[in-house]
């Protein structure tokens, strides 16, 4: 189980001990962490469970699909470390991982 952590857009940090195999987004509804809207439940089909990468660990979170391109291009505050947490599968590899939340979900 990574340890990952979870700043909220004030700097409030959470850190979760996240399940291997299971996206950030489900991890992050479980543990309660605010923040992460999740409308869709995970169906990439929504954009509010956009997170901010810090760049180290953009390779661990692997590329984006043409799916979530199109769900983040919708977002005015898309930046190129910009990330949906549902379609980023926690691997034991993500142990030590900063994810940044946005101001808002929309």
């Amino acid at each position: 189980m990574p340890r990952i952590t979870l700043v909220e857009f004030n700097g409030t940090g959470h850190t979760i001990d996240a399940e291997s195999g299971k996206t950030l987004m489900l991890n992050a509804i479980e543990n309660g962490i605010p923040g992460i809207d999740a409308d869709c439940g995970g169906a990439c089909a929504c954009g509010t469970c956009h997170v901010f990468l810090d760049p180290q660990w953009l390779a661990a979170a692997g590329e984006s699909n043409p799916l979530e391109d199109a769900m983040l291009a919708m977002r005015p505050d898309r930046e190129g470390r910009s990330r949906l947490s549902c379609q980023i599968e926690v691997t034991d590899a993500m142990e030590g991982m900063v994810v940044r939340m946005p101001e808002y979900q929309m």
